[in-house]
């Protein structure tokens, strides 16, 4: 655990750093606009300034003795929601306070926080400092798709894309032999994780061929050319209801331009770039692989293809991972090196769906820092994300992470790449 006063001092510098990154994202709104809901199962944009703070305050203020002015907002602003299907927020603007009271809560937990966090002795305080880190840049990822389906007119910003739309690259296999993936993190490593992180153990993987390049959307285009969402008989009965409940008939990321598909980048509309990873719902990433008769990889197969028979992976520093908004082309000379196999683009350039049910590993215990972190989720709706996108924190491409989110959500910054044995 650590202890020291420069490694308190760090902790303290990454969460500044951290609070950054979320005040600039919310910077990208314009003031008039705040208060809008880009997608439907998510909170109002707004709620995202109380909650980072009102998570942080809940969490770490009883460890620091602080007393509790504003008990009503560190209520109002303590949960977040996950997107359900057809249990969707009713509220309205009107329900909430006015948004100055929103940043004028954020000045004032930082100020206290920030104060007796310089003079703590606590035994856990560094410990719940990665945890009030990682829950922010996870927000920060989540605010980040959510301003990527706010319309263009209420952003303010510009944009540094630069895409090729003709370029494509064709697909290649690696051939991965059989052996072990080990997944998870040890409870006496010493290392933060979370609860569903814990415990680690290894599983036999049979050889398998999986996709050297995350699937692109220039091979998706042809999956939805040759009518891969009206055909019947690859999609199951949940998500073919899914997809004509709420018409989808493309990818979330696509628009229809006058001349064919474009790119909703976060400031701007370009011409579909071929060369970069398609994202998608898991329900549509599992269409496709049953149109080219092939599967999504599992967990386990993701685990093995990315970092062999090791459980543990060379440390990412910033400057490998700078955050930006769109993917890099699926084999950027740019992207992460491969640490096992050839298998390009697995940490860092959009999430990789995987056919893994979100479930806990065996020694599954509940953290007391946050008891409802997992364990909701393990309701065999969800299934299981590797790898990371452009907008994730650098300490959360470690091996062992793992990622969730239902199969009807299509909003994330997630890709796939199919396996065949």
């Amino acid at each position: 655990m650590l202890n020291t006063t420069s490694e308190r001092s760090q902790l303290l510098a990454r969460l500044h750093d951290a609070r950054a990154e979320t005040d600039a994202l919310f910077a990208l709104v314009k003031p008039e606009y705040i208060m809008e809901r880009p997608i439907a199962e998510r909170h109002r944009m707004m709620f995202y300034i109380g909650h980072l703070e009102a998570f942080d305050w809940n969490l770490l203020a009883p460890k620091l003795d602080l007393p509790n002015p504003r008990a009503e907002l560190d209520q109002l602003f303590a949960f977040g929601i996950d997107p359900v299907d057809g249990e969707l927020p009713s509220d309205q603007p009107g329900d909430w306070p006015p948004i100055a009271t929103f940043y004028d809560y954020r000045k004032q937990v930082r100020e206290e926080l920030d104060a007796a966090l310089r003079e703590s002795k606590h035994a856990r305080i560094d410990e719940l400092l990665n945890v009030v880190i990682e829950h922010r840049y996870m927000h920060a990822e989540t605010f980040s798709y959510l301003l990527h389906q706010l319309p263009l007119q209420m952003k303010q910003g510009t944009s540094a894309l630069s895409a090729n739309p003709s370029r494509r690259v064709s697909p290649e296999k690696v051939r991965i032999p059989a052996g072990r993936a080990t997944l998870g993190l040890r409870s006496d490593s010493g290392e933060f994780g979370w609860d569903n992180e814990f415990e680690q153990h290894a599983v036999d993987v049979p050889a398998f061929t999986i996709d050297k390049y995350k699937v692109t959307n220039g091979q998706f285009l042809a999956f939805l050319n040759d009518g891969g969402y009206s055909r019947r008989e690859l999609w199951t009965d949940d998500d073919r209801a899914w997809k004509e409940k709420y018409g989808v008939q493309h990818p979330a990321f696509w628009i229809r331009g006058g001349n064919g598909w474009l790119w909703k980048s976060m400031f701007d509309f370009v011409p579909l770039p071929l060369d970069w990873p398609v994202y998608t719902s898991q329900a549509e990433a599992s269409a496709f692989a049953k149109w080219s008769h092939r599967k999504l990889s599992t967990e386990a197969q993701w685990q093995r293809a990315a970092f062999g028979d090791a459980s543990t992976a060379p440390r990412i520093d910033e400057w490998d991972a700078k955050p930006h908004f769109d993917p890099l082309p699926v084999d950027s000379k740019k992207l992460i090196a491969p640490l096992a196999h050839d298998v390009i683009g697995l940490r860092g350039n959009g999430w990789e769906w995987t056919s893994t049910v979100f479930a806990p590993f065996d020694g599954f215990q509940i953290r007391d820092f946050y008891p409802g972190y997992s364990q909701p989720f393990f309701d065999g709706k969800h299934f299981v994300l590797k790898g990371g996108s452009t907008r994730t924190a650098p300490s959360m491409l470690r091996p062992s992470f793992r990622n969730w989110f239902q199969a009807h959500y299509p909003f994330v910054y997630a890709g796939f790449r199919c396996v065949d044995p």
